[in-house]
Order: C-alpha cells, then structure tokens, then sequence
C-alpha cells in the first residue's frame, strides 16, 4: 500500500471513529438495536482500517492522527447535534489539535 492510500484508510478510520463514538449516543447504552448494530459495526470498522493503515504509517502518528480526528469531529457534531457548549476557548483547543494532525502529517516521511 502506498503511503497517500494509507493516510486516506486513516481518514476513513477516524470518520468511523466519529461514528461509532457519536452513535454510542443513540445507543441508549445498548439498549437500542439499530443504533447499537450501526455504532459496533463502526467500532470494527475503525480499528480494522487504523490497523490496515499501521502496515504503512508509523505507530505514534497513525493513532495520534487517528484519536485527534475522532476527537475533533466528535467535538463539532456534539456542539451541532446535542447543543454542547461552543465558548472561544473550546475552539481553540480544537484548532489546536487541528494544527497538531496536520503538523504529524507533514513530518511523517513518505
């Protein structure tokens, strides 16, 4: 696998990892099956595509990257779906995490 395909499987990991954690939501502690189904096939899905993208990217920065866009899309679709707080310094601290992925992505080599 190529290193640009295997940033593309780590994107997609880390929107599965915004699913399955926003999903955990709906689940209404699992005890929703649809919801539940949809969040654990998410969950499978997430880590299957981190571990596809570790035969290329190296450790430390693939599950940084990984947990950093989980947390950030997690983060917005809270403040846009349940109404959580949106203060400056809590976007801040999202930009900031921002910036720390894209400074990984740029200092990993190809």
């Amino acid at each position: 696998m190529s290193s640009g395909l295997a940033w593309l499987v780590l994107l997609l990991a880390g929107l599965c990892e915004i699913g399955w954690a926003v999903g955990l939501k709906y689940t209404e502690g699992f005890s929703r099956l649809w919801p539940s189904v949809g969040t654990i096939a998410a969950m499978i899905a997430s880590v299957a595509l981190l571990g596809w993208s570790l035969k290329v990217l190296p450790l430390g920065t693939a599950y940084a990257v990984w947990t950093g866009i989980g947390v950030v899309g997690t983060t917005l679709l809270g403040m846009t779906l349940f109404g959580e707080s949106r203060e400056v310094a809590r976007l801040v601290a999202i930009g900031l995490i921002v910036a720390g992925i894209v400074g990984l992505k740029l200092l990993t080599p190809d």
